[in-house]
């Protein structure tokens, strides 16, 4: 596998922490440097390890890897794009603007599920995983930093509604990763 499937790989697995960070960006009043430097590591740190826990797996679990990763990814991000929906609807005080751990953690796994399978196939297609991981969390890692940015640029004006459309987008991901898992 070349650098540059590689790279559209990252970019393709990248794309619903990219949303999220976006929705990250558009919660604070004030984006600062911390901000998007905390989504790129956490989302960027997730994206490169599930592909090596994908590939240290490998085929031993892939059947049930298949049946429940999907259904994982699911739960998480309907149950995460359900709660900004029903956030966007209250007072700008229910903003979740929450860059800790506790809020970061679930958005991190919730986006990183679908490269956990992808580390599964590098290992059936026996891809060197050390720079694949490293150049997914790197593209990942810069697509979520700038993805905060870019909400912040939204500011207060599109708040409600893009975080209400962000909801929506993750729990599409989320559907439509339980649909590819039946197709």
């Amino acid at each position: 596998m070349g650098l540059i499937d590689l790279l559209l790989i990252g970019v393709s697995l990248s794309m619903d922490a990219f949303a999220v960070s976006i929705c990250k960006g558009l919660s604070v009043h004030k984006v600062e440097l911390r901000h998007a430097l905390i989504c790129g590591a956490w989302f960027g740190v997730f994206q490169a390890g599930m592909p090596v826990l994908g590939y240290l797996l490998g085929s031993q679990f892939q059947d049930l890897l298949n049946r429940v990763g999907p259904w994982v990814a699911f739960l998480l991000l309907a149950l995460i794009g359900a709660n900004m929906v029903r956030e966007s609807f209250g007072g700008e005080d229910e903003v979740d603007n929450d860059f800790s751990a506790k809020a970061m953690l679930p958005l991190a796994v919730a986006t990183s599920i679908d490269a956990l399978a992808v580390g599964v196939s590098f290992a059936a297609m026996q891809v060197n995983i050390v720079p694949a991981a490293c150049i997914i969390g790197i593209t990942t890692f810069v697509l979520s930093a700038v993805g905060v940015k870019a909400g912040a640029i939204f500011g207060d004006k599109y708040r409600a509604l893009a975080e209400r459309m962000g909801g929506i987008v993750l729990i599409l991901i989320g559907v439509k990763t339980l649909l590819e898992s039946f197709l």
